[in-house]
């Protein structure tokens, strides 16, 4: 009981201590770092069809997980987190599949085709981060 109050207590601490520091780093950040600023937020869904496409580019491109998943079909749209765990699935098989290549011919820890791939699938869907 005692090292839960210990935590919470800690937790707490941190808590304030963070938002007391955030407001001072985030301008710090901003201003030596243009392109985090312009960063565009991912879409809250994604148009079932821009779904499907990046879903066909990824399986083309290799991708057993993209393979296996279903196309979405009778709805307009469908979350943005079908989204990005398609291409975090994806990302992580070609990296597996990839990581006996030289240096020289990857880029992220993937193939280039692969790296292409995912963002090709990535900016389908109109997605930033994943």
């Amino acid at each position: 009981m005692r090292i839960a109050r210990i935590a919470v207590a800690a937790a707490v601490t941190m808590g304030v201590a963070t938002m007391a520091v955030a407001p001072a780093s985030a301008a710090v950040a901003t201003a030596h770092s243009p392109r985090t600023a312009a960063v565009a937020a991912n879409p809250k869904t994604i148009k079932a069809a821009e779904y499907n496409q990046a879903r066909s580019i990824l399986a083309n491109a290799g991708s057993q997980t993209a393979a296996k998943s279903h196309p979405v079909h009778g709805k307009n749209d469908v979350p943005v987190g079908y989204g990005t765990s398609l291409l975090a699935a994806a990302r992580d098989e070609f990296r597996a599949q990839d990581k006996n290549l030289p240096a020289k011919d990857k880029k992220s820890d993937m193939s280039i085709a692969h790296y292409n791939a995912i963002h090709s699938a990535a900016s389908t869907m109109h997605i930033d981060r994943w």
